[in-house]
């Protein structure tokens, strides 16, 4: 075992100075700097904003990972950390857990809605995987503990909203927006309730000509208006943020362009308790994902108006308290003792591909590391179970890792990757007893394409991958070393894509997978992220 000479990386320090330097700030805050735009440079889409008290919530998409629906916490609207997941598992069937040939990239759960009522929190989302719509709820989000229920149909897009008069609905759909009356436990929709479409053709907001389409819905109560956010995308232009207004929650709606800056679109409003105003919003960023972005905007005539003449401010009114990204990235040295308990064990930044299978993972098996097994045959890194992974970041991230791959055997292949559908990885492979350090990217149908492999001998081996995101530049590079200190590039540099297929920023993933036996393992001694 190392003698791991870091400072442990729980506090998040070292990760903090070194993004702090990326993003041009003081390492150290002490109140009086202001935050910026993007308020987190990393793969934090469609977010849900709550406000309880002092204290804000917020809750995102990660999609097929697990655990997933991430609710995060915040005293400022810009330094957040993730208090807990809704869930562990959503279903235990083939395409959320890679099995049979099935996969659920791009897919799992998708946009939430995150809500507050009689001291209870909630927090709604849907799945086209399992064609459900899912409703969390708890008293504490620091605790977890998340209550679930679950019914058909899948409300796309939904606003989970509890009206004054008791009445509870979801507002969802793309186009036609249809409001839709729930029990009052929210186990499924009321018998005889309201259901109807109550915005037709939502996109129209923006303007002659500009389309029908409207998606990504959020529906606010303010000064006894109804207040519906949701967002367009115009051929020939850039996503759009609209805004519906009614006097009744039934409509009629009048709405107009709340946005039309960068493709800054889809969220909703949030006020702070001495009264200022904001939109939350996110814009897509190239391979890093789609980042938050925090508009101040202020009242006029019962509408809200956005931003400095139109545009979103690069610059905020708020003191930030920390540099970096808080525990949505963590550098972990393995070395707690724990049992073999994901949920539990490992710090909230990791999240799997997909969900694991527990039989094939562990931290007990060789203390203060982690341990992944082949638990069967795959033909490439997309189809590997048991993949753990973190969110790259901007402008610049670097994520380094430490191997031990006495276990493996042949054909089998470890290492550290830069995870999307267009992946690159640095790693190690076995063939015919002998080992081989490689760097792999994928080529146009998705198939790995070894572009170097140099012969190795030896058991232990650090590896690392640089991201850079600046300017949209969305190059990830590849090193190797025996010493962790003496770095040798690898391979080619790789041209990050976002793809649809996949739907999510790229992610520094440890894997081990068997194309041959299964039976081999690998050990991970640490994963350190700057």
């Amino acid at each position: 075992m190392s003698s791991k000479p870091f400072l442990h990386p729980a506090t998040l320090v070292a990760v903090s100075f070194v993004l702090a330097g990326f993003l041009g700030l003081s390492p150290i805050l002490h109140g009086g700097e202001n935050a910026e735009n993007p308020v987190l440079w990393a793969d934090v889409p469609d977010i849900s904003i709550v406000r309880v008290g002092d204290t804000y919530y917020m809750s995102s998409t990660t999609m097929h990972l697990s655990p997933g629906l991430p609710v995060m916490k915040s005293k400022n609207l810009v330094d957040w950390d993730i208090a807990s997941y809704a869930y562990d598992v959503l279903e235990d069937n083939d395409a959320l857990c890679l099995r049979n040939g099935k996969n659920a990239y791009g897919a799992g759960t998708w946009a939430s809605s995150i809500r507050h009522h009689d001291g209870t929190f909630y927090v709604s989302t849907f799945a086209g995987t399992t064609g459900k719509t899912y409703v969390f709820s708890s008293k504490d989000p620091d605790k977890g503990d998340w209550h679930r229920a679950e019914f058909r149909p899948m409300m796309h897009d939904h606003s989970l909203f509890f009206d004054d008069d008791g009445r509870v609905y979801m507002l969802y759909g793309a186009t036609d927006l249809r409001l839709t009356e729930l029990q009052p436990d929210l186990s499924g929709i009321k018998p005889g309730g309201f259901d109807d479409i109550v915005v037709r053709k939502a996109g129209r907001a923006a303007g002659s000509g500009k389309g029908d389409w409207a998606e990504g819905s959020q529906l606010f109560k303010i000064d006894g208006k109804y207040y519906l956010c949701n967002i367009c995308w115009p051929k020939n232009d850039m996503r759009t943020q609209l805004i519906h207004r009614a006097d009744k929650i039934t409509g009629p709606y009048e709405g107009r362009v709340m946005l039309h800056d960068r493709g800054i679109a889809q969220g909703g409003l949030i006020d702070t308790p001495d009264g200022r105003w904001y939109a939350y919003l996110f814009q897509d960023s190239g391979a890093v994902g789609r980042i938050p972005y925090l508009v101040p905007l202020k009242w006029e005539d019962g509408w809200p108006v956005l931003g400095e003449d139109g545009k979103v401010p690069m610059k905020l009114d708020i003191p930030k308290q920390h540099a970096g990204l808080g525990n949505l990235v963590a550098s972990d040295e393995f070395d707690r003792s724990a049992g073999d308990n994901r949920h539990e064990n490992f710090p909230p930044a990791w999240q799997w591909n997909h969900q694991p299978d527990d039989r094939f993972w562990s931290l007990s098996d060789r203390p203060g590391w982690l341990r992944l097994t082949a638990g069967r045959v795959d033909a490439h890194l997309l189809e590997a179970r048991n993949s753990l992974g973190q969110r790259t970041f901007g402008p610049s991230s670097s994520a380094t890792t430490r191997l031990d791959v006495s276990g493996m055997k042949d054909g089998d292949y470890a290492g550290i990757a830069a995870f999307q559908r267009h992946y690159g990885f640095v790693g190690v492979k076995k063939t015919d007893g002998k080992y081989s350090v490689i760097m792999v990217n994928t080529k146009e149908n998705d198939q790995p394409n070894e572009v170097t492999a140099i012969p190795w001998e030896g058991d232990l081996i650090h590896l690392k991958i640089d991201c850079d995101f600046a300017n949209l530049k969305d190059e990830a590079r590849f090193f190797w070393s025996e010493n962790g200190e003496d770095w040798k590039e690898i391979g080619s540099p790789v041209k990050m894509r976002y793809t649809l297929p996949h739907f999510m920023g790229y992610r520094f993933t440890l894997f081990h997978f068997a194309t041959k036996t299964p039976g081999g393992f690998t050990d991970f001694d640490y994963y350190r992220v700057r």
